[in-house]
């Protein structure tokens, strides 16, 4: 029997926000990592589920978005560094821009992204929201 598409064997990672830690050095990464970029350590990584709490420590608004998310504009986008350690980049659901600020708490959450043509499968991705 062939083995299932990658989209499939993907899904458990699709819907959580599931890094790596280095069993070695006790790192975080996000996305996940095969080697520790710290310790060089090849056989120590595992898979490790982030809460997806943390705080915004940059952001900017968009104006001139890319092809397909102009309805969306104008949005923010910020860098939010998690609880956990890592650093990733996320949209802020916010449309307010007096209610985001740098050190404010924020949670992922999973939200629609886009959809391949008019009755293609439909993506989701990780947002952020303010607490």
């Amino acid at each position: 029997m062939p083995a299932p598409p990658r989209f499939w064997r993907k899904i458990p990672k699709r819907y959580n926000l599931v890094g790596s830690k280095c069993q070695e050095c006790g790192q975080v990464f996000f996305p996940p990592r095969k080697i520790c970029p710290d310790c060089r350590e090849m056989d120590s990584m595992e898979d490790f589920q982030l809460k997806g709490n943390g705080e915004i420590i940059s952001y900017t608004r968009i104006h001139a978005p890319q092809k397909g998310y102009e309805e969306e504009a104008p949005y923010f986008v910020g860098i939010i560094e998690l609880e956990e350690g890592p650093r990733i980049t996320g949209q802020i659901k916010e449309t307010d821009s007096d209610e985001i600020k740098i050190g404010k708490e924020v949670r992922v959450a999973f939200r629609k992204i886009g959809e391949d043509g008019e009755r293609g499968i439909i993506h989701y991705g990780y947002k952020f929201e303010l607490v």
